[in-house]
Protein backbone atom coordinates (compact mmCIF):
# COMPACT_ATOMS: atom_id res chain seq x y z
CA UNK A 1 0.00 0.00 0.00
CA UNK A 2 1.41 3.34 -1.04
CA UNK A 3 0.62 7.07 -0.52
CA UNK A 4 0.89 10.07 -3.10
CA UNK A 5 0.48 13.40 -2.49
CA UNK A 6 1.58 16.90 -2.21
CA UNK A 7 2.81 18.07 2.03
CA UNK A 8 1.20 20.25 4.34
CA UNK A 9 3.99 20.80 7.29
CA UNK A 10 3.90 21.82 10.69
CA UNK A 11 5.84 22.49 13.67
CA UNK A 12 6.25 20.82 17.00
CA UNK A 13 3.41 20.08 19.73
CA UNK A 14 0.35 19.97 17.05
CA UNK A 15 -2.31 19.16 19.90
CA UNK A 16 -5.98 17.51 19.13
CA UNK A 17 -7.52 21.12 19.75
CA UNK A 18 -5.59 22.72 16.74
CA UNK A 19 -6.22 19.06 14.53
CA UNK A 20 -9.63 18.98 15.25
CA UNK A 21 -11.28 22.45 17.76
CA UNK A 22 -13.56 21.72 20.79
CA UNK A 23 -15.98 23.86 19.75
CA UNK A 24 -17.22 21.36 16.75
CA UNK A 25 -16.92 18.33 19.11
CA UNK A 26 -20.83 18.50 19.14
CA UNK A 27 -20.97 16.06 16.13
CA UNK A 28 -19.21 12.91 15.33
CA UNK A 29 -20.14 13.30 11.63
CA UNK A 30 -16.84 12.41 9.71
CA UNK A 31 -17.46 14.89 6.96
CA UNK A 32 -18.57 17.82 9.27
CA UNK A 33 -15.17 16.86 11.57
CA UNK A 34 -13.05 17.39 8.06
CA UNK A 35 -14.57 20.59 7.06
CA UNK A 36 -13.05 22.09 10.47
CA UNK A 37 -9.70 19.99 10.26
CA UNK A 38 -6.23 22.46 11.07
CA UNK A 39 -9.03 25.21 11.27
CA UNK A 40 -6.66 26.77 14.02
CA UNK A 41 -3.23 26.46 12.96
CA UNK A 42 -4.32 26.49 8.91
CA UNK A 43 -7.23 28.44 8.13
CA UNK A 44 -6.79 27.54 4.58
CA UNK A 45 -5.83 24.24 4.79
CA UNK A 46 -9.53 22.20 4.14
CA UNK A 47 -10.00 24.40 0.78
CA UNK A 48 -6.42 23.56 -0.40
CA UNK A 49 -5.98 19.89 0.78
CA UNK A 50 -6.71 17.43 -2.06
CA UNK A 51 -7.28 13.23 -1.49
CA UNK A 52 -3.79 11.90 -1.04
CA UNK A 53 -2.09 14.69 0.73
CA UNK A 54 0.24 14.60 3.12
CA UNK A 55 1.20 15.99 6.46
CA UNK A 56 4.25 16.39 8.21
CA UNK A 57 5.07 17.51 11.23
CA UNK A 58 7.83 17.76 13.70
CA UNK A 59 7.47 16.06 17.25
CA UNK A 60 4.79 15.25 19.67
CA UNK A 61 2.09 15.41 16.73
CA UNK A 62 -1.18 14.46 18.12
CA UNK A 63 -0.76 15.72 21.71
CA UNK A 64 -3.75 16.88 24.26
CA UNK A 65 -6.97 15.32 24.61
CA UNK A 66 -7.33 11.35 23.67
CA UNK A 67 -10.18 12.21 21.04
CA UNK A 68 -10.82 10.13 17.79
CA UNK A 69 -11.83 13.13 16.48
CA UNK A 70 -8.33 14.44 15.69
CA UNK A 71 -7.57 11.35 13.24
CA UNK A 72 -10.99 10.60 11.68
CA UNK A 73 -11.49 14.49 11.05
CA UNK A 74 -7.66 14.34 9.17
CA UNK A 75 -8.22 11.07 7.28
CA UNK A 76 -11.87 12.53 6.52
CA UNK A 77 -10.27 15.69 4.83
CA UNK A 78 -8.41 12.79 2.42
CA UNK A 79 -5.21 13.09 3.70
CA UNK A 80 -3.27 9.81 3.21
CA UNK A 81 -1.05 9.84 5.28
CA UNK A 82 1.06 11.61 8.66
CA UNK A 83 5.01 11.96 8.74
CA UNK A 84 6.29 13.04 12.48
CA UNK A 85 9.40 13.33 13.90
CA UNK A 86 6.98 11.74 17.07
CA UNK A 87 3.56 11.10 17.82
CA UNK A 88 1.58 11.26 21.17
CA UNK A 89 1.30 7.67 21.58
CA UNK A 90 -2.59 8.01 22.29
CA UNK A 91 -2.97 9.97 18.94
CA UNK A 92 -0.65 7.03 17.16
CA UNK A 93 -2.84 4.07 18.77
CA UNK A 94 -6.62 6.19 17.51
CA UNK A 95 -4.89 6.87 14.34
CA UNK A 96 -3.98 2.89 13.40
CA UNK A 97 -7.80 2.02 15.20
CA UNK A 98 -9.64 4.20 12.63
CA UNK A 99 -6.75 3.63 9.70
CA UNK A 100 -4.56 6.52 9.21
CA UNK A 101 -1.28 5.77 8.35
CA UNK A 102 1.14 7.61 10.65
CA UNK A 103 4.63 7.10 10.34
CA UNK A 104 7.55 8.03 12.62
CA UNK A 105 11.12 9.55 10.45
CA UNK A 106 12.94 12.60 11.55
CA UNK A 107 15.10 13.00 8.92
CA UNK A 108 12.37 13.23 6.53
CA UNK A 109 10.58 15.69 8.41
CA UNK A 110 13.99 17.75 8.70
CA UNK A 111 14.29 17.85 4.87
CA UNK A 112 11.15 17.87 3.74
CA UNK A 113 9.16 21.38 2.44
CA UNK A 114 5.67 22.38 2.21
CA UNK A 115 4.30 21.64 -0.95
CA UNK A 116 7.12 19.05 -1.86
CA UNK A 117 5.74 15.61 -3.64
CA UNK A 118 5.91 12.51 -1.55
CA UNK A 119 4.82 8.32 -2.41
CA UNK A 120 5.20 6.44 1.00
CA UNK A 121 5.58 2.91 1.26
CA UNK A 122 3.83 1.72 4.11
CA UNK A 123 4.98 -1.51 4.65
CA UNK A 124 8.90 -0.50 3.81
CA UNK A 125 8.26 2.54 5.63
CA UNK A 126 10.53 4.30 2.33
CA UNK A 127 9.13 8.08 2.26
CA UNK A 128 10.41 8.91 -1.09
CA UNK A 129 10.34 12.95 -2.20
CA UNK A 130 9.86 13.10 -5.22
CA UNK A 131 10.33 17.32 -5.76
CA UNK A 132 14.02 16.93 -4.40
CA UNK A 133 14.69 13.17 -5.58
CA UNK A 134 15.26 11.68 -2.06
CA UNK A 135 14.78 8.68 -0.25
CA UNK A 136 14.56 8.90 3.51
CA UNK A 137 13.73 5.62 5.92
CA UNK A 138 10.82 5.53 7.97
CA UNK A 139 9.47 3.02 10.24
CA UNK A 140 7.51 -0.03 8.16
CA UNK A 141 4.07 -0.98 9.30
CA UNK A 142 3.93 -5.05 10.88
CA UNK A 143 1.70 -7.01 8.66
CA UNK A 144 -0.99 -6.89 11.57
CA UNK A 145 -1.37 -3.13 11.56
CA UNK A 146 -1.03 -3.00 7.45
CA UNK A 147 -4.05 -5.10 7.76
CA UNK A 148 -5.96 -2.90 10.19
CA UNK A 149 -5.26 0.21 7.89
CA UNK A 150 -6.24 -1.63 4.79
CA UNK A 151 -9.81 -2.81 6.05
CA UNK A 152 -10.65 0.85 7.11
CA UNK A 153 -9.50 0.36 10.86
CA UNK A 154 -9.68 -1.74 14.03
CA UNK A 155 -13.46 -2.44 13.25
CA UNK A 156 -13.25 -3.10 9.84
CA UNK A 157 -10.74 -5.34 10.22
CA UNK A 158 -11.94 -7.50 13.11
CA UNK A 159 -15.42 -7.37 10.65
CA UNK A 160 -13.54 -8.98 7.82
CA UNK A 161 -11.95 -11.88 9.91
CA UNK A 162 -8.74 -11.51 8.06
Amino acid sequence: MNARGKVFKYGDNVDTDVIMPARYLNTSDPKELAAHCMEDIDADFVKKVEKGDIIVANKNFGCGSSREHAPIAIKESGVSCVIASTFARIFYRNAINIGLPIIECEAAVKAIDAGDELEVEFSTGVIKNLTKNETYKGEGFPEFMQKIINNNGLIGYIKSGK
